[in-house]
C-alpha cells in the first residue's frame, strides 16, 4: 500500500486511521477495485476548494470595465400598439 493509498476494504476495517491521516498528512486516496475512487480530506482542506475567491462586489471592483462609464437607461418611450 503507497503511503496515502487505501483499499477500500482497508479503509472500511480502519476508518478512524484513514480519519486521522487525511486531518494530519495529506489526502488519502481509497481505490476500489485497483482504481482511484474516492479522496478523503481534512474539513480545512475541502474549506479551501470549496470558498470563493472573492465576493462579487470585489469581482467587479477588479474587472476591467470597472472605470468605464457605462449608462443604464431605460427607454420612457410608449411602446407600440400590436393586433393580437
Amino acid at each position: 500500500m503507497i503511503e496515502n493509498h487505501w483499499q477500500l476494504q482497508d479503509a472500511k476495517n480502519k476508518f478512524s486511521n484513514l480519519v486521522e491521516q487525511a486531518q494530519h498528512k495529506c489526502p488519502q486516496i481509497v481505490t476500489k477495485h485497483g482504481k482511484e475512487a474516492v479522496v478523503i480530506i481534512s474539513i480545512e482542506e475541502y474549506k479551501k476548494l470549496v470558498k470563493p475567491k472573492s465576493n462579487i462586489v470585489k469581482f467587479f471592483q477588479k474587472s476591467p470595465l470597472a472605470t468605464y462609464y457605462i449608462e443604464l437607461k431605460r427607454n420612457t418611450d410608449i411602446p407600440r400598439d400590436i393586433e393580437l
